[in-house]
């Protein structure tokens, strides 16, 4: 290996931590460190009221979490909803990221929601979902996960994946984020595009290349699979962090 890294790893909507075992395993097994912190209000046991918080919390607890162990020279990793998070981090403490990598991950301007720039129909349907609910959460449907983001996998995959998802507090989706600095920053960033990903759509609402040019100049980066290709095939995902990672 010509480098150990020292990864963090931030999950995206409907998902926690934990979720990332089987990556954080393969890339341990390369020699890296690896830390899958957990964004606020994303446990599965949330009791009432501990997932109604918004976006800035969410960034906070990843920014605490990086400051209390003392990491320095991270490669700071994002997926999906992860994206908005990571790149409001990188804005509180640029110092201690070494690189960033967005794997099929928002990329978002100022003022921006995941929820802007979602299809319109993905606003109607949680809109829906969190008013039925009435906690300010929402779930994903089992169709939309099984066609739309993981449609790599077979059924039994898909099945037992979903069922390990928690609600996602809808304000992260919905709270615009002020990104002041960001674009403004010297940190290397690297766009990782799985091509069989369509949780955004093809076409004008689709991840690649719609996100990677918002980073320009970045380092770009495909590989086969899904948006869920951390549970279909998490040995290519590594290698392709590791990739995306390196200098």
């Amino acid at each position: 290996m010509d480098r150990r890294y020292t990864f963090v790893l931030i999950h995206g909507a409907w998902h926690y931590g934990e979720l990332w075992a089987p990556v954080a395993e393969n890339l341990r097994m390369a020699g890296h460190e690896v830390h899958t912190p957990t964004v606020a209000g994303h446990t599965r046991d949330a009791r009432p009221g501990e997932r109604d918080i918004g976006h800035a919390q969410g960034v906070n607890s990843i920014v605490e979490y990086i400051t209390s162990k003392g990491l320095k020279d991270i490669v700071l990793v994002a997926h999906s909803f992860g994206g908005s998070v990571i790149s409001r981090v990188a804005e509180e403490i640029p110092e201690r990221i070494r690189r960033l990598v967005y794997w099929n991950a928002f990329v978002l301007k100022d003022g921006e929601s995941v929820s802007d720039v979602s299809p319109p129909a993905y606003s109607v349907m949680m809109d829906a979902i969190a008013a039925e609910r009435g906690d300010n959460c929402v779930v994903l449907p089992y169709p939309v996960w099984r066609d739309s983001f993981i449609g790599d996998a077979d059924e039994a995959t898909a099945k037992h994946t979903y069922s390990l998802l928690c609600p996602e507090p809808y304000r992260m989706l919905t709270d615009k984020v002020p990104l002041k600095t960001f674009y403004t920053l010297q940190i290397p960033k690297t766009y990782l595009n799985a091509q069989a990903d369509v949780a955004m759509p093809p076409g004008e609402y689709a991840w690649f290349p719609r996100f990677a040019e918002r980073l320009f100049p970045c380092r770009v980066l495909h590989m086969e699979g899904s948006h869920q290709v951390m549970f279909s095939n998490p040995a290519a995902l590594a290698q392709k962090i590791i990739e995306a990672g390196r200098d």
